[in-house]
């Protein structure tokens, strides 16, 4: 059993609820209680005690589009690559790094990530992973990392066609493995879903064998209108729109999640809506492939479901936020844009999207949810409160004010010491294989 209090807990619940000096008390997975410190600390005496020292008590984040394979990219400098837009940078770069991925290079990935998803309170992502250089057993090498560093984790393999028939049939088989394992699981802490590319790298022949062989009760995972090639690929060698083709192969639906949806007209954005088919948007990789703004303030006023992502760029969610504040104010010339719907995807979209894969409660702090909890070292220089607590994380805090981070109720880093592996021997091992990854593509 632990006792996280002796700080300012904002539960998100909803009802804004909020203790001025508060506590939550967990027990295995699961939140037990939550509220005033002084009275929980009396009733759970024996309760291991963490001390927030007057901190954020709060629910841990949720990333919604991870890319667990880019993490070894980090100061990475590729002979030869100087991208002139969009498609130079995925076959220079970042197709470049998946084709020299084995799995344990994999699984080194995932170690690195996971271990800066905890270290930035983040608790539960869903990864989009492509390894073509070793597919068959790259979703379980991550899975291992999943549960060694205690990070709740949907997993899929990018199908595609670039690379030929053969890879696109072993990504599809990845796929399904996965999904398959994961649905034996009784833990509520692996999830599989259909990854795909985009829709320019995915044939009619590959939709027709994803559509065939995908388990009924998982959806897909894709990218979609990421750049305008994508859609005037989409239009010149099928004659319709990118939705619409997604659409006609029953990929959308309330398990499909689509990424990024730059280049989508209001009647796409209906059928999203009208399918109950999911968007997550990644706000810092769009500005920095200089892909667009994606109509994200529209989207979410159609009411579709929407979640906030980082595309690996970061694994500091409070930053995405802050990056998608300014974008869509800058983008419409509108000040007052983005200030309700940014944290109403970080905190509300992010937690239903993930329901959509896990059965017990997720981004909330009330009796009964998954004990995911975060500590934020942040003490205020002017009043916060539950009414204007948003604009406190926005402008006075990044992920790094994390100093403890709780996920499935076990105690991942206590203030700041990362406890559920060897921060050391991870970031060396890591360090050694991106070296390694560099000579395999540089010679």
């Amino acid at each position: 059993m632990l006792l996280l209090g002796n700080g300012r807990v904002f539960t998100r619940d909803g009802n804004s609820s909020s203790y001025e000096n508060g506590a939550v008390v967990t027990e295995g997975n699961t939140i037990l209680e939550v509220g005033d410190f002084h009275e929980l600390r009396n009733k759970y005496k024996d309760a291991e005690f963490i001390d927030a020292k007057g901190g954020l008590i709060l629910p841990a984040f949720i990333n919604t589009h991870e890319h667990i394979y880019s993490a070894l990219a980090r100061g990475l400098s590729i002979k030869g690559y100087n991208p002139n837009g969009f498609l130079e940078i995925l076959d220079g770069l970042w197709w470049t790094i998946d084709r020299n991925l084995d799995n344990e290079l994999t699984k080194i990935s995932a170690e690195a990530t996971y271990l800066e998803c905890i270290k930035n309170g983040v608790t539960t992502i869903f990864d989009h992973h492509a390894s073509f250089g070793e597919i068959k057993g790259s979703l379980f090498a991550i899975e291992e990392a999943a549960r060694e560093f205690g990070v709740r984790s949907v997993l899929c393999y990018e199908i595609s066609d670039r690379d030929g028939k053969e890879k696109a049939d072993a990504a599809i088989k990845e796929n399904v493995d996965f999904a398959r394992h994961a649905l034996s699981q009784t833990d509520d802490f692996i999830a599989g879903m259909m990854g795909m590319h985009a829709s320019f790298t995915i044939s009619d022949e590959t939709m027709e064998k994803c559509r065939a062989e995908k388990p009924k009760e998982i959806g897909y995972h894709i990218h979609v209108a990421e750049d305008i090639l994508d859609l005037h690929r989409c239009l010149k060698e099928h004659g319709k729109r990118i939705v619409d083709r997604l659409y006609d192969w029953d990929v959308l639906g309330e398990k499909t999640l689509l990424a990024h949806c730059i280049y989508v007209n209001p009647h796409e954005m209906d059928l999203i809506r009208d399918t109950n088919t999911m968007v997550v948007h990644n706000p810092e990789s769009n500005m920095g492939n200089a892909c667009g703004c994606p109509p994200t303030m529209e989207i979410v006023h159609k009411g579709i479901l929407t979640g906030l992502g980082t595309d690996g760029y970061t694994h500091d969610m409070v930053e995405s936020w802050k990056v998608a504040n300014i974008l869509h104010k800058h983008h419409l010339c509108d000040p007052g844009a983005a200030w309700g719907e940014v944290p109403e995807m970080l905190f509300n979209g992010n937690a239903k999207i993930a329901n959509r894969y896990f059965k017990k409660k997720l981004g909330v702090l009330e009796k009964g949810a998954s004990a995911d909890v975060i500590i934020m070292d942040y003490i205020p220089n002017t009043p916060l409160d539950s009414s204007n607590l948003n604009g406190h994380m926005l402008f006075g805090t990044n992920g790094r004010f994390v100093t403890t981070t709780v996920g499935n109720g076990k105690v991942l880093m206590k203030d700041r010491e990362v406890l559920c592996v060897d921060e050391e021997k991870v970031l060396a091992r890591s360090r050694e294989g991106a070296a390694r990854l560099a000579k395999k593509i540089n010679g």
